[in-house]
């Protein structure tokens, strides 16, 4: 066979495909028949009078609430994305260290910012800063917060993705030379972060959710402009209503751009696998012997 394929369950049969079928149409109208429920609540409680939702899209709206919103969500949410890869990589390296004391002392900083509920970490750094009168400190303790959480359950995949690798990998780094550190640099890790991919892209769509957890301490992200908004208003259901749509078109786009980025390295490394004959052997080169490996008779 030119092409194998692995399969992991058996096909269903008519009678099953018959079964799935009924049970999504089931599922579908116990899906619409709760939605149009809410919807006539709504309606009876005046909730989806035309102008409360027509207001959203106002200029004032969107100029003096929305965009100020949207913009201090990503501001918050890119400064831990970048700091918690950054000490997820750091710590999970150090967890896979060959130096007892490394991996240690990464171990109990992982283990306990894991542990320690970011809500928590937000409140005990906002309170720590706001006492020492530093500028814009509910920013910072967002960021603080979402990078030692976030970043500790980053190194714990990065700890587990290399662990999974098959232990070839690592004898072949070793076979040709290179050191452990450097097997884990440039053989490991590669793998391990291309086939970590999806969890850390969920990990990354946390980081951006619970950016929503600063209004608590008064940062003025994304789902405080929509609570200030409708109280003002009179449409705070509305108004939480569009935050959630934003939220979902942003992690949508943060999938799709992961989804490509995980297509793109997929190509390369198997353009480098395909372009590697001679890998293992510098001496044996596509194009035949080399002067300093001579060549060898197909006979002896």
């Amino acid at each position: 066979m030119s092409t194998q394929q692995s399969v992991l369950f058996d096909a269903p049969g008519p009678r099953a495909r018959r079964a799935i079928l009924v049970g999504n149409v089931i599922g579908a109208v116990v899906v619409l028949g709760v939605a149009a429920l809410v919807l006539v609540a709504l309606g009876r409680k005046g909730q989806l009078a035309p102008e409360l939702w027509s207001s959203l899209f106002t200029s004032d709206a969107w100029q003096y609430y929305f965009i100020p919103g949207l913009q201090n969500t990503l501001r918050a949410a890119g400064f831990a994305i970048v700091g918690a890869l950054a000490f997820g990589l750091v710590f999970g390296t150090g967890r896979l260290s060959h130096l007892r004391a490394v991996r240690i002392v990464s171990g109990i900083v992982v283990e306990f910012f894991r542990a320690v509920p970011v809500l928590l970490m937000m409140i005990f750094f906002w309170l720590l800063l706001g006492l020492s009168k530093v500028d814009d400190a509910p920013f910072l303790a967002v960021v603080f917060a979402l990078v030692l959480y976030n970043g500790s359950v980053i190194a714990e995949l990065v700890r587990s993705g290399v662990g999974n690798l098959p232990r070839g990998q690592s004898e072949a780094g070793l076979a040709i030379g290179l050191t452990a550190g450097q097997t884990l640099r440039s053989i490991q890790l590669p793998q391990a972060l291309i086939a970590m991919l999806p969890a850390l892209v969920s990990q990354l769509v946390v980081v951006l959710k619970d950016s929503a957890l600063g209004q608590i301490i008064t940062y003025n992200e994304l789902l405080r402009a929509a609570q200030l908004y409708g109280v003002g208003n009179g449409n705070i259901l509305q108004s939480l209503v569009l935050a959630a749509v934003i939220f979902i078109v942003i992690n949508w786009l943060l999938t799709l751009v992961a989804r490509w980025l995980s297509r793109f390295l997929s190509g390369r490394t198997a353009g480098a696998t395909a372009a590697g004959p001679g890998i293992g052997n510098p001496t044996v080169v596509a194009g035949g012997p080399t002067e300093d490996a001579p060549a060898v008779s197909a006979t002896r």
